[in-house]
């Protein structure tokens, strides 16, 4: 039986996205069962990256279209200024040669880190799955997270 290594996505900061796909991609490739468990701003993460999200009611449609999300939209937690420290991160990131959130995500994906999406946190912001990558891999809710982390070795909140 491997470990098991679970995540917890709440922000949607594309420095917090990157360290949490690393780790994710790092556990995986050690052979640990690894799962991300996607909610509130961390969804943003794996919603579309194109078009409006669909919703129902004002304060969710409002919501929704303040806060688009996509793994292309997200914003740098420290020295973002008005998006030039996105810029700047993502030209260091070019001169290493480090991926990209997108790049981070299918290889995660392709790895075998597992995607989930938080079903409350869908329902308080009025997403359906349609608003969603197909890479998500199951939709549930903390009853999930908590019985892969009840057997987890590592489990961190990002």
């Amino acid at each position: 039986m491997s470990e098991k290594v679970t995540l917890i996505m709440f922000s949607d900061d594309m420095d917090k996205a990157l360290a949490a796909l690393n780790l994710a991609i790092g556990a995986s490739s050690m052979g640990m069962e690894v799962s991300i468990f996607f909610t509130f701003w961390g969804l943003n993460l794996i919603k579309k990256n194109d078009g409006p999200t669909k919703s129902r009611g004002i304060m969710r449609k409002m919501l929704n279209f303040m806060n688009r999300g996509g793994s292309k939209r997200l914003k740098l937690s420290r020295f973002h200024m008005f998006g030039l420290g996105k810029w700047m991160i993502g030209k260091l990131m070019q001169d290493i040669k480090f991926p990209s959130p997108q790049e981070l995500m299918m290889m995660a994906h392709q790895s075998g880190v597992k995607f989930i999406a938080c079903t409350t946190s869908m329902g308080m912001m009025g997403l359906s799955k349609e608003a969603f990558i197909p890479e998500v891999d199951s939709y549930a809710g903390v009853a999930t997270y908590l019985a892969n982390a009840k057997e987890g070795r590592i489990n961190l909140f990002i």
